[in-house]
């Protein structure tokens, strides 16, 4: 673990031997408190321990083939100058990671993403590399690829390695074959072993891109696509034919930027929506632009190429986004529905799957790109959090419920074996327990799954409400 100076306003502390008896890595950050900001307080609000917890408890039956980390990562702000300002984005990056291994839960570590900003503010060494921008923050994903666990963030700052344990390694630039900006959710293609990423600069308003990275760990296409505004892209999706390009009406706001908005991309009453398809192997001219009515989607399930020759794709869509609400989102309740795109035609047909609220849609990543049958997702409530299975065959949408006062996050499928159907395996999440400020793993048997939960790790510290993860088995 990094050792960092006094200055930084350090406490010593030993490696924890339980979950009872835990110990930080003798950081502590300091925090402004909140005024005005929901993202500021409460589930949301960042914790200033980086923590290590051994043994962790357990109720039910953890699998002994969940050998391997279920990583997340999120925004975790060390310092607010201007809480009123402050959008829920721009925290710096934290992961959070449980180690499972022989039906046990062995460790439990909490870690800043520590790029050069999270550096300066720590009193850190900087990681290896250099970054390609001033601003590194890395604060949405975590991914395995080509033998190496990479914290994932959009609009600019690099991807960053980390070791098993969770500590910062090194800039990740794809052995100096990646030109520009790497994307928060890059997608792995299952047949190909390629990876899939939609990237952009914040503030860039001309084009995005279309980067493939290869089997050997380099960047093998980069295709610049024109666009205008410089939209945000979040998050993509692609078929066994096309690439999907949203082109939605959040967009770089330059009086925002000027007026000192640290978050400057908001919603552009008017400006026209649209997809692009395209061709997985196409230049920019190729691609066939559809025009959508107005919406935003952060978040894409899977789509798949139907055999009329229709693109579709499942997807969480909200009417607007940034129009009213400036601190993250909260507009609208977010709908799970099914865009059937016409190449030819250049039309989309829209369909509402659910019309119950979610967010952070997964599904079996086997079958990305390729039909799918089963969507999970977080399911958004009141007073209570579930974890949500929707069958697009049988239109049924089954609940985890995880009780009153306890609200779960992104979910993430791991089958059971390499062979196992669609739908064997585990769903993963974790769940914050509010009367206890607590969180929870909770692992659920995805064929019972709105019946009691497989197991559940207890964790002696919250996880922050943050964004996304995945589990990365051992030997991976």
């Amino acid at each position: 673990m990094t050792t960092l100076p006094a200055a930084s306003l350090m406490s010593s502390g030993a490696i924890a031997r339980s979950a009872k008896d835990r110990a930080d890595t003798g950081f502590r950050a300091p925090f402004a408190a909140d005024i005005g900001n929901h993202y500021l307080i409460g589930p949301y609000g960042p914790v200033v321990e980086e923590v290590t917890a051994l043994d962790l408890p357990v109720t039910g039956r953890i699998p002994e083939d969940l050998v391997g980390r279920f990583i997340r990562n999120g925004p975790n702000p060390i310092e607010v100058t201007d809480p009123a300002n402050h959008h829920w984005f721009l925290g710096e990056g934290m992961v959070h990671g449980v180690y499972l291994r022989a039906g046990t839960a062995e460790w439990y570590r909490n870690r800043f993403v520590r790029s050069r900003l999270v550096c300066d503010r720590l009193g850190a060494p900087y990681p290896a590399g250099t970054p390609r921008t001033r601003v590194d923050v890395v604060n949405t994903h975590v991914q395995r690829f080509g033998g190496k666990t990479l914290a994932l963030v959009e609009s600019g700052p690099p991807a960053i390695s980390l070791s098993h344990e969770l500590d910062t390694l090194s800039y990740e630039d794809f052995q100096g074959t990646l030109a520009g900006a790497f994307a928060a959710h890059p997608h792995l293609d299952p047949l190909t072993g390629e990876w899939h990423a939609v990237t952009y600069d914040s503030g860039v308003k001309s084009e995005v891109r279309h980067v493939v990275v290869g089997t050997d760990g380099k960047v093998r296409r980069s295709v610049a696509i024109p666009v205008s505004d410089g939209p945000m892209v979040h998050d993509f999706a692609f078929t066994q034919e096309y690439v999907l390009i949203f082109d939605l009406p959040v967009v770089w706001n330059d009086a925002a930027s000027e007026n000192g908005h640290l978050f400057p991309y908001q919603w552009s009453e008017g400006r026209a929506a649209r997809v692009g398809l395209l061709p997985r192997e196409g230049a920019a001219t190729d691609i066939i632009w559809i025009d959508v009515p107005p919406c935003y989607v952060f978040h894409m399930a899977n789509a798949f190429d139907a055999a009329d020759g229709t693109v579709m794709v499942d997807l969480v869509e909200f009417s607007s986004m940034f129009r009213t609400s400036l601190q993250g989102p909260g507009e609208g309740p977010p709908v799970l529905s099914r865009w059937a795109l016409d190449p030819v035609a250049r039309t989309v047909n829209k369909s509402v799957l659910s019309g119950r609220p979610r967010e952070f849609p997964r599904i079996d990543e086997r079958l990305t790109g390729r039909p799918h049958r089963y969507i999970y997702g977080a399911g958004i409530q009141m007073d209570r959090g579930s974890a949500l299975c929707f069958d697009t065959l049988t239109g049924v949408d089954l609940a985890h419920d995880f009780g009153p006062g306890r609200f779960g996050s992104e979910c993430v499928f791991v089958p059971k074996s390499d062979i196992a159907g669609e739908g064997e395996g585990w769903v993963m999440t974790y769940v914050w327990n509010a009367p206890t400020n607590t969180s929870d793993l909770v692992i659920i048997d995805a064929t019972r799954f709105d019946g009691p939960p497989q197991a559940v790790v207890h964790l002696p510290v919250r996880v922050p409400f943050g964004f996304h993860g995945s589990w990365i088995a051992d030997g991976s």
